[in-house]
């Protein structure tokens, strides 16, 4: 093994908790699952597919409805300064599942023959080791094409969803997996291709509305026990298969508020889809409440990547990227700077906004804090539990992204310092743009001529961040 390498069983231990949040909980070990101890919450993580930082409108969104997620964050903490794994799902996922940046983890792009190995340690596995019962509902996408059975096999005890990100596209597929096993629905899609995808003639059951609904049976089945629920909704992806003559490749059932808007109807799907997320995350908060479990529950609400502009979409007809520079596919904070929003009654300062600079990698430390657990050797990331309950925060030295298409792309961010590079795999050595963000949050001015220095250190973090790969690899291959 590599020295980043190590065991996938027995890390586990119960550790004892800093100042910022001593005394709020007392771990009960080998609980498996019970919810003996209230103290130590369910968690539940929620995650959007291609939602940009200006789509919701406790982000600044003006026109597309979410009064739930809007009362979320009235109700809890938005972090105003959080990001994805990184600019598209597969290596974002990873990131989220593994706690490593992308100069680290083993899925660094969406290519084919990548997966985790047992050696990758989730934090569904870290999690269910300390007693939770974990589920996950929604997109897997870790890897492609991954096996059936790999959620389980990657720390789930029960999964619902699509495995393949292909297959993901469509929101009429005719079947899904549930747990080890092919799920058949009601579509009808002729000729689908290996992955499953491809449109549906007949549209019968909207995959959507199926995990909404599976989400409230998990909360329900489990409600006596102690869980960790992840949620990766698909939505607002585009159906990438669609016929693009329509142009009707964001699903949807229907255009609901947004029927008799004078508007293109891939912009109304893309309204439409948001809107019915927030629906169904409200039904999944009023579920809470109702079995008397909301003040016992995390929710966490994220983004895998910003906005994408496939299937009719356009980011800029909503503004959905906000003040951001840049969408899904590219290093600029437009395409990795998401939502986050958590919400925990009486643990959680309502309407508190927070500016911690903070990444998808550090989900897994967050979880380990919470569950009494030390986090796995390797992990790059750094618990925002501090933050949450309004304690003093470890900060990042730097934040690390690198993106594989498009020419290759490095990005660091160092306080209010980014660099981003361009081109990496023409010149791994080469020029890098320079911007700070506390008077250019857009990203307009690059200054690298100006801050030489800064720029020799930003260069060096790219270098110190991350490890080669056979597959990920910028440096030229020799010929033969």
């Amino acid at each position: 093994m590599s020295e980043r390498s190590y065991t996938r069983r027995g890390f586990l231990k119960t550790i004892g908790y800093g100042a910022a949040s001593a005394g709020v909980f007392s771990v009960v070990p080998g609980c498996a699952g019970t919810n003996q101890n209230k103290e130590r919450p369910n968690i539940i993580f929620i995650l959007a597919d291609d939602l940009g930082y200006g789509d919701l409108g406790c982000y600044g969104q003006k026109v597309i409805k979410t009064p739930n997620l809007d009362r979320m964050a009235a109700e809890g903490m938005r972090f105003t300064q959080h990001y994805a794994g990184s600019t598209v799902c597969a290596p974002s996922r990873c990131s989220l599942m593994t706690g490593q940046h992308t100069g680290h983890c083993r899925v660094r792009g969406n290519s084919r023959g990548i997966l985790l190995e047992p050696e990758d340690v989730t934090v569904a596995e870290v999690l269910r080791d300390a007693g939770y019962v974990t589920g996950m509902i929604g997109k897997w996408g870790v890897g492609h094409p991954p096996p059936i059975g790999d959620p389980e096999r990657n720390g789930f005890d029960y999964f619902f969803g699509y495995l393949n990100m292909m297959h993901a596209h469509n929101y009429y597929p005719h079947f899904l997996v549930r747990n080890d096993k092919e799920a058949p629905l009601k579509n009808v899609v002729p000729k689908p291709g290996k992955a499953g995808q491809g449109v549906a003639t007949e549209k019968v059951e909207y995959s959507h509305d199926l995990f909404a609904a599976d989400a409230l049976e998990f909360v329900e089945r489990n409600k006596d026990k102690t869980f960790f629920l992840y949620l990766p909704f698909t939505i607002p992806h585009t159906n990438n298969e669609a016929d693009r003559a329509v142009g009707d490749g964001m699903e949807v059932p229907d255009y609901g508020i947004y029927t008799d808007r004078e508007w293109p109807n891939p912009k109304k799907g893309h309204a439409a889809m948001i809107t019915r997320m927030d629906r169904d995350i409200g039904r999944l908060l009023a579920k809470l409440k109702e079995l008397g479990i909301d003040e016992d529950t995390l929710v966490i609400f994220s983004s895998d990547n910003g906005p994408h502009s496939e299937g009719g979409a356009e980011p800029a007809f909503f503004d959905s990227n906000g003040p951001l520079k840049g969408q899904k596919r590219d290093l600029y904070e437009g395409g990795i700077r998401v939502p986050l929003i958590a919400r925990w009654p009486r643990r959680i300062k309502a309407n508190s906004v927070s500016e911690h600079v903070s990444a998808f990698w550090d989900f897994l430390p967050t979880c380990a804090e919470i569950a009494g657990a030390n986090a796995p050797e390797g992990t790059d990331g750094i618990s925002y539990l501090p933050t949450l309950l309004g304690g003093s925060q470890e900060e990042h030295e730097f934040l690390y992204w690198e993106f594989y298409e498009r020419g290759g792309k490095q990005a660091v961010r160092m306080g209010d310092w980014k660099a981003v590079r361009l081109e990496v795999k023409k010149n791994p050595d080469g020029p890098l743009e320079l911007y700070n963000l506390a008077d250019d949050l857009g990203e307009q001015r690059n200054i690298a001529a100006e801050h030489p220095g800064m720029v020799a250190k930003m260069k060096a973090y790219m270098k110190a961040a991350r490890t080669e790969t056979e597959k990920y690899t910028f440096q030229k291959k020799a010929k033969m």
